[in-house]
């Protein structure tokens, strides 16, 4: 939580220094936040002259349905000077390492009118492709050990309370779940970083979502922290009501919908390894 509020205290500074140039350069950004011609930026033009290295892992993560905030946690800054605040539009100039060298590519994300991203673009559009999961393929050579141990799904209803994020609100199963999953960590001499995804239905707010999954994120890695697993390796992100896993009718019961949505809320830990 101390990492989130640090971010999001840079990003309003560099809002405030930032939005006095803002500007955008895609025409006719609607209230949807659909523009009528999306217009990528001169690279010439970026602060951040030389562009950075993502994680993979993490622009995959960036995706329609986030606010800045959460944004800014994954990617950082927008690389252009287009501020934090009352502004629609981002630009990122990222590198990715290839097999064929090393390929420069141009990542905007637009918002809609209350600053959640609505659609992402690239340029050239086939750095879009870069993004795509890797392909197991069939080989008679030994296997070679995984980059990552496989993600662990958790349903969050089986954890918490409903409604409920509170470490004190974890239920005696979910914590029986997360001291085996605790173990499993530590006993992996590669383990390089573990990401926390916390995941919500779609009732409620978008913000009151992004809090609610944030605090539920942010009591697993405590309770991961206190089993043992090292505090530089866990980070916990709230993702709110991104990425829904199952849709149900809007015309039922809230009591019917809340049953038909608890696919979505869920708790997703992924580890990575050397």
């Amino acid at each position: 939580m101390k990492k989130q509020k640090a971010l999001l205290a840079l990003a309003t500074a560099a809002g405030l220094v930032l939005s006095a140039c803002s500007t955008h350069v895609s025409r006719g950004i609607s209230a949807e936040g659909v523009a009528d011609e999306v217009v990528f930026p001169d690279i010439s033009r970026a602060y951040e002259k030389n562009g950075t290295f993502p994680r993979l892992d993490d622009v995959r993560l960036a995706q329609v349905g986030m606010n800045k905030g959460q944004l800014y946690e994954l990617l950082g800054a927008p690389h252009f000077a287009e501020g934090f605040y009352r502004v629609r539009e981002w630009d990122y100039l990222f590198h990715f390492r290839t097999d064929a060298g090393i390929k420069t590519c141009q990542f905007k994300i637009l918002f809609n009118r209350d600053y959640i991203s609505s659609s992402q673009h690239w340029q050239p559009a086939d750095c879009a492709d870069l993004l795509k999961e890797p392909v197991a393929v069939a080989s008679v050579v030994a296997p070679v050990a995984p980059a990552a141990v496989p993600r662990t799904l958790i349903e969050a209803d089986g954890l918490f309370a409903f409604a409920r994020a509170g470490i004190e609100d974890l239920s005696v199963e979910g914590q029986q779940r997360l001291q085996r999953l605790a173990t499993e960590l530590k006993s992996n001499p590669n383990l390089r970083s573990v990401d926390v995804l916390a995941y919500t239905d779609e009732i409620g707010s978008a913000q009151q979502n992004v809090v609610l999954a944030q605090r539920r994120a942010e009591s697993v890695r405590s309770y991961l922290l206190k089993q043992g697993v090292p505090a530089g390796m866990v980070r916990a992100l709230g993702m709110g009501s991104v990425d829904p896993v199952v849709q149900c009718d809007p015309r039922t019961s809230r009591e019917v919908r809340i049953r038909c949505l608890a696919p979505n809320r869920r708790v997703e830990v992924r580890a990575y390894t050397n």
